[in-house]
């Protein structure tokens, strides 16, 4: 199963009880369409960088979900037909999460083989007639 990142925009003048039946109605399809929904965030009211369907602002809902194209596709199919979204985003991050896991490892394995270096003695005091050098 491929993850993905699904971002969409609601209109800003749906309240919070319909924006959680929105949610709520599109885990019903991800997992009718045979995916998993990992994770669902909220990330509220956000200005728009440009109006869309006529608004300035909009609330933003990020999901991230596992699953096939066919789950994909259909997710998409009903965020069109829903009145309330705006805008939607899909990407797919599954690669992305492999890459950062190998960049991460390979990191690691540099830092172990890299030589620590032990720190620097502190340069003694100097004695009591002696002017300070530094």
């Amino acid at each position: 199963m491929r993850k993905y990142e699904v971002i969409f925009v609601v209109r800003p003048d749906i309240t919070e009880e319909e924006i959680a039946k929105l949610i709520g109605l599109m885990e019903g399809v991800v997992a009718g369409a045979g995916g998993a929904v990992e994770k669902v965030e909220k990330l509220g009211r956000r200005r728009l960088a440009y109006r869309v369907a006529r608004q300035r602002e909009g609330f933003y809902v990020l999901f991230l979900v596992s699953g096939s194209g066919d789950t994909v596709k259909e997710f998409e199919r009903r965020l069109k037909v829903t009145d309330a979204v705006i805008k939607y985003m899909t990407v797919r991050v599954d690669e992305e999460m492999e890459r950062a896991a190998k960049l991460k490892e390979l990191r690691a394995k540099q830092e172990a083989r890299r030589p620590r270096l032990k720190p620097a003695a502190a340069p003694p005091a100097p004695a009591a007639g002696e002017p300070a050098v530094g």
